[in-house]
């Protein structure tokens, strides 16, 4: 989503890169182009000029810290700026209650009946929550219908509510049955509208008076931008929202909607929809968003990501097989699904710092999930004596794996090279399985090793070197890189004398003929 602001935020931070100090007008000439970023990306033009004169006011005000340049200080203070307009802190809901009555609201069309699913299905798994689904939108066809396939694809109960039944009743009557089947959270799927009218606000309202809910979360599409934050302000006035669901946020939208939406209503953004799966619903970090804004990467959010995919002793178990090089076709086609479940390379990058940028500088080479696909489609190929020894596989073997795949014998050839490649380095890395320390490749000269010199990057434009052609292993892609990567920590000094031994040996190979 914030993609077309962050590339423009790296441009305006180069204008103070070089600069020996901060002065007004270096300052002015850099913060004009985040102004013009901030309004490009809809956010309020109140909100912009507030966030660019605390901005200016800090950077006039501020001694430049030891060990930042005056570039790296100003990417500090919008960072802090840019934290606080998002909301500050994380604002999760109030789960004291119980059971935790929530109401979902806002127009047609934003996602109210996804969200309770979604919103359903996180409580339930990171607080050991017991939904009760509660379908009130009897105008929208199939509304109800919606929200009972949900239930049973969560398998949650949920209130038999029909079209012919009045909202109000219908909520008043859920509390009763909630309480029956010994629910401890309740969610109420309210009607909404294609725009705001007096019959909706007041059945709206009268929910609100007979039920009570703890929290009344208002649902808007982030794609609406400002659109979204006019609507969210008059339904604040009317039901004094607690908080706000954006969804679509892994869409193209701009971000106005996220970056505007406390400073106008007052209210957090709680929770964000990030996919199409039930599971894609996140607590909302205004300090994870605004490092990811500024090409700092999320790795809180990763390794989260990471937790709840990975299990700790299947972890330990693979990284047992690295060592003693065991690491089969079997276990690589298993690492590479729970990668996939982490969700898209592209996603994946974004929240590693200074990787952000890496995907454009792909262009048209074979994209990561394509090569990771075909790696699989091969290794599905294979029987399981075959994954557990890529060593068996001759070349009638490999005609027929190919066939299998739909892809050609120089495709299994180099995947099986490179997974030899792969499982030889990662010994080593790992200690080669006789007790040794492993030996990581160093970074090339000129990469970061702090968050600051990431941040004053701009997100690493050029991303990491060798990545770009993705000549690597399908499915591992870039694994050359590394190699390339390697060769260029050498000093030229090494290399000229590596030249001069091998014309010592042309010279004296030819004097013996």
């Amino acid at each position: 989503m914030f993609d077309s602001l962050q590339d423009r935020l790296s441009n305006a931070f180069k204008k103070f890169s070089g600069k020996a100090r901060l002065d007004e007008d270096n300052i002015k000439e850099g913060l004009r182009e985040v102004r013009l970023a901030l309004l490009e990306a809809d956010v309020n033009y109140k909100v912009v000029k507030q966030f660019v004169d605390q901005i200016k006011e800090r950077a006039l005000g501020e001694d430049v810290m030891k060990g930042l340049n005056p570039g790296q200080q100003v990417v500090k203070i919008v960072n802090e700026e840019l934290t606080e307009l998002l909301g500050g802190e994380q604002t999760g809901l109030d789960l004291k209650a119980s059971p935790l009555k929530v109401m979902m609201v806002g127009l047609q069309g934003s996602g109210k009946t996804t969200s309770s699913g979604k919103i359903a299905l996180f409580l339930r798994k990171n607080h050991k929550r017991k939904p009760y689904l509660v379908p009130a939108d009897v105008y929208r066809p199939a509304a109800i219908d919606q929200l009972h396939t949900l239930a049973r694809q969560l398998d949650v109960p949920a209130y038999p509510s029909t079209p012919d039944m009045n909202p109000v009743d219908i909520c008043k009557d859920a509390l009763v049955k909630a309480q029956e089947q010994g629910c401890d959270l309740i969610l109420f799927d309210t009607a909404g509208r294609l725009h705001i009218d007096e019959p909706l606000m007041e059945e709206l309202s009268d929910i609100k008076a007979q039920c009570t809910p703890d929290e009344i979360l208002f649902v808007a599409d982030a794609m609406t931008g400002q659109d979204a934050v006019t609507v969210a302000d008059k339904f604040n006035e009317q039901l004094d929202i607690t908080g706000v669901v954006l969804t679509k946020m892994d869409g193209d939208a701009r971000g106005g909607a996220a970056l505007s939406i406390k400073s106008v209503v007052g209210k957090s953004v709680k929770f964000v929809g990030v996919g199409e799966k039930l599971s894609d619903m996140e607590l909302f970090y205004p300090d994870r968003i605004a490092s990811r804004i500024l090409g700092m990467g999320d790795m809180l959010t990763l390794i989260e990501k990471a937790q709840t995919t990975i299990d700790e002793d299947e972890a330990k178990d693979m990284a047992e097989k690295m060592a003693k090089a065991q690491f089969d076709l079997e276990d690589f086609r298993s690492q590479m699904r729970k990668i996939k479940k982490l969700g898209s390379l592209e996603g994946l990058l974004k929240l590693i710092p200074g990787m952000g940028g890496l995907m454009k500088q792909l262009g048209d080479a074979q994209l990561p999930e394509d090569e990771m696909n075909r790696t699989e489609a091969i290794i599905n190929s294979m029987t399981m004596a075959e994954r557990r020894n890529p060593k068996v596989i001759n070349q009638s073997r490999k005609e027929r794996i190919a066939r299998g795949s739909g892809n050609e014998v120089k495709d299994v050839n180099a995947l099986l090279k490179n997974f030899n490649q792969m499982s030889k380095m990662m010994s080593k890395m790992m200690g080669g399985g006789k007790g040794k320390k492993g030996k990581f490749p160093k970074l090339p000269k000129g990469m970061p090793t702090d968050m600051d010199s990431m941040a004053a990057m701009g997100g690493m434009p050029g991303g990491m070197p060798g990545m770009p052609g993705m000549p690597g292993m399908p499915g591992m892609p870039g694994m050359d890189g590394m190699e390339d990567a390697g060769k260029r920590s050498i000093s030229k000094k090494t290399l000229k004398e590596r030249k001069k031994k091998k014309l010592g040996k042309k010279q004296r190979k030819k004097k013996k003929r």
